[in-house]
């Protein structure tokens, strides 16, 4: 465990989209519908779109297998509000964790506009239906790759390795796949912030270079990306699983 994450190291991730009455959010409505014109007042850039939540999920042998059903964004939002209340269901989803050769860490500093307006994580979001693979595969290694490059322009260098760290805790799933860029920290900042330059409406309003413990900020990092960089810095390896 770290910082309340059980943290494990995997090889495969195997998703699927499955029905789900989700019984908190048809209880919840009126608390849902009052949150999300709280969220979007003052914003454009938050849309309520469809995105794929969490029921079910089981770990073995270097292995997640992750039930997950579609629901509405301003439903998500609201259980991550109300601080995600139902034990049944997860946020879950996928990202790349970004490294140059000199070690330092890449996080993407979420833009105003957005409904994270000023945290800073790792290039990623709430997988959706454009995921899906045929009638219900979820591709979310897919999901990871393609956040990526929409946000910094970078692609995963052909040939990495499918090697993963699951962190379990709360209340999240969250797949991430750290890949070394073949650049130094100057040099990958430098091509990340002209690709941000050339978007007409960039999520992004800039990036975060962590290069040790003491660039790990509580106040603006969510507690998986402290947990994975805590651990990391600290030289501890994943569980095995």
């Amino acid at each position: 465990m770290s910082d309340g994450f059980r943290i494990a190291s995997l090889t495969r991730i195997e998703a699927r989209r499955v029905p789900f009455d989700w019984q908190w959010a048809r209880d919840e409505a009126a608390y849902i519908s009052g949150n999300w014109a709280r969220r979007v007042e003052g914003r454009t850039g938050i849309f309520d779109g469809r995105v794929l939540l969490a029921c079910g999920w089981r770990h073995q042998d270097g292995t997640c297998k992750v039930d997950l059903f579609e629901t509405s964004y301003s439903r998500f939002i609201a259980y991550r509000d109300a601080g995600s209340p139902d034990p049944a269901v997860r946020n879950t989803f996928a990202a790349i964790v970004p490294r140059s050769t000199d070690g330092a860490y890449f996080l993407g500093i979420m833009g105003a506009q957005t409904a994270n307006a000023g945290q800073a994580y790792f290039p990623c979001g709430t997988p959706d239906l454009d995921d899906i693979v045929g009638s219900d595969l979820v591709d979310l290694a897919g999901s990871a790759e393609r956040e990526l490059t929409e946000e910094t322009g970078l692609a995963v260098p052909a040939g990495s390795a499918q090697e993963w760290v699951m962190l379990e805790g709360d209340r999240q799933l969250a797949f991430l796949r750290p890949i070394v860029f073949g650049e130094e920290s100057g040099s990958l900042l430098a091509r990340m912030e002209r690709h941000r330059a050339a978007e007409a409406n960039p999520e992004l309003a800039g990036f975060l270079i962590v290069r040790d413990q003491v660039d790990i900020d509580p106040k603006r990092m969510p507690p998986f990306v402290r947990a994975y960089l805590g651990r990391s810095f600290a030289g501890a390896p994943p569980d095995q699983g």
